[in-house]
């Protein structure tokens, strides 16, 4: 297997639908739109994507999409985890035949409470043993209930096609206790904008960002002005960053995420049933702090 640098900023891209069916025409439109940036590539079926409401059938068109869309220089990822071991290697596959250069696997969860460090290492390990790309571990507990443990990730880094962990929580200590233990080569992912810049000082290769989807220049400024040593004017766009993020993960989420690609020049559209749109109060305050933030006009 191959060594796949993950440095830089990628969107988990959301999934558009019309009518409660996935529109590929706005989901490649989105994609051309994000191509004219330093983006280093995109994220098909994550959270953000709503990949638990999709069929297989739309998993992968959407990922066949994405790398008939992308520009060549961009990195595909798709999230392929499931809880079988089986239909993670096979979706995987399949998915790499459609065009994914590394897979994002979630933690298994649905027996959480049986989730422990050998069951983790059996997961993960024999995910990547029969899968024909590398394999990016997803830690996500505000999904799952489940959290990988910094030693579990140190032995999983050992294996040649695991290539590394996004970590999709604002725990700064975790981030630092997996980066003390993996190798420098092992791509450490910072899966929230709010701490980007800390990830970034504490090691992190870059991110996997809901921010990325509305404000990808913004978010790439925060890692070029590290890489080039300009900590003052990477904090400063990295405090930029706050209170949107918030916004779209924490407050709004989904829907909020697609409220505001739908007001800043993107197709956000509505999520997928059961998940809900925004009320009227809702929108009215998520309006008022893309104001305040500049972005929008009253």
């Amino acid at each position: 297997m191959y060594k796949l640098s993950l440095d830089g900023i990628f969107p988990p891209l959301t999934t558009p639908f019309e009518n409660d069916e996935i529109t590929l025409t706005k989901f490649g439109d989105n994609i051309n739109k994000l191509n004219t940036t330093n983006l280093s590539g995109y994220v098909i079926l994550g959270s953000n994507g709503e990949s638990c409401f999709l069929t297989r059938e739309e998993k992968l068109s959407l990922i066949n999409e994405a790398k008939k869309q992308s520009s060549e220089n961009k990195i595909i990822i798709a999230g392929t985890g499931l809880d079988s071991i089986k239909d993670t290697v096979s979706l995987t596959n399949d998915a790499a035949k459609e065009g994914a250069d590394a897979a994002l696997i979630l933690t298994p969860s649905f027996f959480k409470g049986r989730m422990n460090h050998e069951a983790l290492v059996e997961y993960f390990s024999k995910v990547a043993d029969c899968v024909s790309i590398p394999v990016i571990i997803y830690n996500v507990p505000k999904f799952t209930n489940v959290i990988i443990g910094p030693i579990t990730v140190k032995e999983l880094s050992k294996h040649e096609n695991i290539i590394g962990i996004k970590s999709s929580s604002t725990d700064i200590a975790y981030l630092e206790e997996i980066l003390n233990s993996v190798s420098p080569d092992f791509n450490v992912i910072a899966g929230t904008a709010s701490i980007l810049y800390t990830g970034l000082c504490l090691g992190a290769s870059g991110g996997i960002l809901a921010a990325a989807n509305i404000l990808p220049n913004e978010c790439v400024d925060v890692y070029n002005y590290y890489k080039d040593g300009k900590q003052k004017e990477a904090l400063e766009a990295q405090n930029k960053l706050l209170a949107v993020n918030k916004a779209i993960t924490a407050t709004f989420g989904v829907a909020g995420l697609k409220k505001a690609m739908d007001w800043l020049g993107y197709y956000g559209g509505l999520p997928r049933s059961p998940l809900q749109s925004l009320t009227e109060s809702e929108e009215k305050k998520l309006r008022q702090i893309l104001i305040e933030e500049n972005l929008l006009r009253k």
